[in-house]
């Protein structure tokens, strides 16, 4: 005997997913692409349409309990009425945008006049944050470049693209730099590549120590900067003086 389907049982059946938060649906994704998804990993691929808005929502509400938890009267506070919404989308769609969005498009051009001469930009703005307070990171970043005659020549305001894309994540700056470098190398091939950062971190001027002045400055190497001394300290010396 055939049997009817129980509307209600079929119901039951769906409403776990749609009662699911869009996070654990991303979460699911990248889990089941067997990928990370630490907090300076780029997870754009594992986002469907409209669901960053709705990720905002989600975490929204938790930030209002976060402010609720911290016993602050949001209801009468006109101070902070709106402060839950204004964080996420401060984390969501400005300094931790590297996260959820795909990489800046680069026209990538080709060595036509067969380049080979050291160039050099900077200083770059970066922002950022520590990935243990999320904490601002504020500094400066210099790029040094060896082409040859088949790197792919790219505009100058795309090396400070792809550094904000980088560096909007919550991390710290030792792998940051790092992941630029990679990041740069594919896209433009060059016989060498040298990257300096020099930031001020939060955690240490706002909390902790409160120290006001120290600075964190590492360099990434690759290539003929990194087998030749001599035009490593050429880069180096061209670098201006910093603050």
């Amino acid at each position: 005997m055939l049997m009817k389907a129980d509307p209600s049982s079929q119901l039951s059946q769906v409403a776990p997913e749609e009662g699911t938060p869009v996070s654990v649906k991303i979460r699911e994704r990248v889990l089941a692409a067997r990928k990370r998804f630490h907090s300076n990993d780029n997870i754009a691929d594992y986002i469907e349409p409209g669901e960053l808005e709705l990720l905002l929502d989600e975490v929204e509400e938790k930030m209002q309990a976060v402010l609720d938890s911290m016993v602050i009267d949001t209801t009468n506070d006109h101070n902070t009425g709106d402060t839950a919404r204004r964080v996420a989308k401060m984390y969501l769609t400005e300094v931790f945008r590297g996260r959820y969005v795909k990489a800046p498009p680069i026209t990538e051009f080709p060595n036509a006049e067969h380049l080979n001469e050291l160039m050099i930009v900077g200083p770059i703005t970066v922002r950022s944050a520590c990935s243990h307070h999320l904490c601002p990171v504020v500094g400066k970043l210099w790029i040094g470049v060896m082409p040859n005659e088949h790197t792919n020549v790219i505009g100058l305001s795309k090396y400070a693209r792809l550094a904000e894309w980088i560096m909007g994540r919550p991390q710290i700056q030792e792998e940051a730099v790092v992941q630029l470098a990679d990041l740069i190398m594919e896209k433009t091939q060059p016989d060498g590549l040298a990257l300096v950062m020099e930031a001020r971190h939060y955690c240490m001027a706002w909390r902790g120590v409160k120290d006001l002045d120290s600075k964190m400055i590492n360099s990434v190497m690759r290539g003929a900067f990194l087998k030749d001394p001599t035009l490593r300290r050429e880069f180096l010396a061209l670098i201006p003086r910093k603050d």
